[in-house]
């Protein structure tokens, strides 16, 4: 029960890491706005829980999509406590050259904006409690770049940096603001990222890279967000945790 009495916002919850960020935050005492552009997957999801969660369906690159899931948060649980920006989209691994432009506007709309976007909202309800937790979900393409993935790569290397800043603003106002870097992990993301078919033979071309030997699941991020969230962590901001397997050593 590390967070009991407290509120958070998990985005992309219906599925993948942030799914198995929104469920462990409840198993751990927190109530939960689980965000998700699905939002089937997200009411399926907060079925399951009660009214300990509250599924809310958000763009999160609109303004007033995001606003509102932060109003949803004050309505229903009354505050704000942690907001967890994991919802990502990426595109296909293939040459740079190849990415259209609409294409690079929607990954830096969802994966960058979003987060302007969430802290606007977000930050005076954090200050009302007196503080709070920023998680911004990176990735290790911000820090060790593959080929394919260039635009995709820019992006999280651009939450890395603003995660970093915040931290550096929003101390004085006793908000945290933390990232995780998870390795490609098994999601549904995951044949996007090798621009191949998921077969045996062409997934240990990629844990061939990663020394602990497999990919990243949804409790390993998890765990790290827990870690970040929870009282454990309060002298702990403008990190970039590498959960990676070792991917970046």
């Amino acid at each position: 029960m590390q967070l009991a009495g407290k509120v958070a916002i998990v985005t992309g919850a219906a599925s993948g890491f942030g799914r198995g960020i929104a469920e462990r935050f409840v198993l751990e005492g927190a109530r939960v706005i689980a965000a998700d552009i699905n939002g089937e997957g997200v009411r399926a999801l907060s079925a399951g829980f009660g009214d300990k969660m509250h599924p809310v369906q958000v763009d999160v690159s609109q303004k007033a999509d995001v606003d509102a899931m932060v109003r949803a948060a004050t309505e229903a649980f009354g505050g704000l406590d942690i907001v967890v920006n994991n919802a990502g989209v990426t595109h296909r691994n293939q040459p740079l050259m190849d990415v259209g432009e609409a294409e690079f506007d929607r990954i830096y709309a969802v994966n960058v904006k979003s987060i302007y976007l969430s802290t606007i909202a977000a930050v005076p309800k954090l200050e009302k409690r007196g503080g709070g937790s920023i998680i911004n979900v990176a990735s290790t393409a911000g820090v060790r770049p593959r080929p394919g993935l260039t635009w995709y790569n820019g992006s999280k290397g651009a939450v890395i940096t603003l995660t970093k800043s915040m931290a550096a603003e929003l101390a004085p106002k006793n908000i945290r603001v933390n990232a995780i870097n998870p390795v490609m992990g098994e999601t549904g993301m995951l044949t996007q990222f090798m621009g191949m078919e998921d077969t045996p033979e062409n997934r240990a071309k990629f844990l061939a890279t990663i020394p602990l030997g497999r990919l990243s699941r949804p409790h390993d991020i998890a765990n790290a967000a827990l870690f970040l969230a929870a009282p454990d962590s309060s002298f702990i901001t403008g990190v970039a945790m590498e959960v990676d397997g070792g991917r970046c050593v």
